[in-house]
């Protein structure tokens, strides 16, 4: 008769690392932007942990000049979970079942592995479970879900499952096999995404025809943000920063204001039709972004912004926009952005050199009406496949729970005991 299942926390099950501690922090050094080459040393970055998943291709190379730390080096069979970062990213585990050679840990991600009472598989779908995730994130701390920490001495006191090792098995046979499905259908939902993205690309470099024309001749005005101090709920005007360019417009949900209400910002308050740019940023993806100002806008712009209000009589703002947006635009663009101290950056003079694809403003028209019709199918069948994913993650979710409770395997075991003990 099989065993019921025992509790213990964390700490009690996990072997202690060379540090003399369960739980190891790695290190965070100013390392180059660039993945690390095969045979040098690298710094993960906490993207490479994803649930239930490894990449060890996200990772920063080690600058030369720096000794590496061969003690921190992830191996095969380590369990990793990320511990500082963004609410949705801060508590996220994945088992290293392969990896390349001189990868080390960053600052924010903590190294452990179980006794030879836990199979280590058994132990990141218990970290991946609803219940464990909801007590790990009872756990993390900080003033902003933008920012928090989960501590080594809150995290290891988390409540652990340690049912018979055959037991063990058994589930992660039954889970393995039923996520392994699961996966294959969502990796195909999204790559019916990328294929969404690959297609406008697609449409977007069909309408780059015309006379090239230099930006600059395109444009009546053109200039840089302010560099204003600004906060939520700042008492001066509505500044546009980087994350309010989003989908080719502006979106002032995310709103911060200038701080202070006396400081005169009129030189760089916009204008509806006004073309803005990011010219500054540590990712390349970044750089070149743009966004129409829409006539309900009335906000000022921040410095790390260009904007461009162009000759309506030659162009359409929205054209612009979306011919930055071209595959050849946009090799130009990164081409152009000179990178310094992890920084990509443009500038006027260098926008102004870029030629753009000008037909007259009929065609203009008709093209942008066709993507228009290409962008509402397109967003419709998003949707769809979004809604799929989620249902995903659900079913994954559900899978979790069920496993843990013994429906899955036929075990029964307390956990609607210990869920109300600990209010999961």
């Amino acid at each position: 008769m099989t065993r019921p299942w025992e509790w213990l926390t964390l700490a009690e099950v996990l072997i202690k690392q060379p540090n003399k501690k369960v739980v190891q922090q790695g290190w965070s050094p100013k390392c180059y932007d660039h993945p690390a080459p095969e045979g040098t040393w690298g710094v993960l970055k906490t993207t490479a942990i994803q649930p239930g998943r490894f990449e060890p291709e996200h990772n920063k190379e080690l600058p030369s000049t720096l000794e590496p730390k061969p003690a921190i080096e992830v191996q095969a069979g380590d369990l990793l979970l990320t511990c500082a970062g963004p609410r949705s990213r801060c508590g996220i585990p994945a088992l290293v079942r392969a990896t390349p050679s001189r990868l080390m840990m960053s600052g924010k991600m903590y190294r452990f592995r179980p006794d030879e009472r836990l199979d280590p598989r058994f132990l990141e779908l218990w970290l991946l479970s609803p219940v464990a995730q909801k007590l790990i994130d009872q756990m993390k701390t900080g003033i902003s879900d933008s920012g928090l920490n989960l501590t080594h001495g809150r995290f290891t006191v988390l409540p652990v499952p340690v049912p018979e090792l055959d037991e063990q098995r058994r589930i992660v046979a039954i889970l393995e096999d039923h996520l392994s499905c699961l996966d294959a259908a969502t990796a195909s939902v999204r790559a019916s995404v990328l294929r969404l993205d690959v297609l406008r690309r697609l449409v977007v470099k069909e309408l780059a025809v015309g006379d090239m024309v230099p930006l600059k001749q395109l444009a009546v005005d053109a200039g840089y943000g302010t560099s204003v101090k600004c906060d939520v709920g700042g008492a001066g005007p509505a500044v546009v920063r980087i994350p309010n360019l989003r989908a080719g417009r502006i979106d002032l949900s995310d709103e911060k204001r200038a701080v202070d209400p006396t400081v005169d910002l009129s030189g760089a308050m916009l204008r509806p039709g006004d073309v803005l740019i990011v010219r500054t940023n540590g990712s390349k993806d970044l750089i070149g972004r743009s966004g129409v100002v829409q006539d309900d806008v009335t906000a000022a712009f921040a410095s790390y912004l260009i904007r461009y209000r162009v000759d309506t009589e030659r162009l359409r703002p929205r054209w612009l926009q979306v011919m930055l947006e071209s595959p050849t635009l946009r090799v130009k663009i990164e081409q152009l952005a000179a990178s310094s101290a992890g920084q990509h950056n443009l500038s006027l003079s260098k926008l102004d050199g870029l030629l753009i694809p000008t037909p007259s403003l009929e065609e203009q028209d008709a093209g942008l009406a066709r993507l228009a019709a290409f962008d509402d199918q397109a967003d419709t069948l998003h949707d769809v496949l979004e809604e799929a994913i989620q249902r995903g993650e659900s079913l994954r979710r559900a899978l979790l729970a069920a496993a843990f409770s013994g429906r899955l395997s036929g075990a029964p075991n307390d956990m609607s005991e210990t869920q109300e003990m600990i209010g999961a």
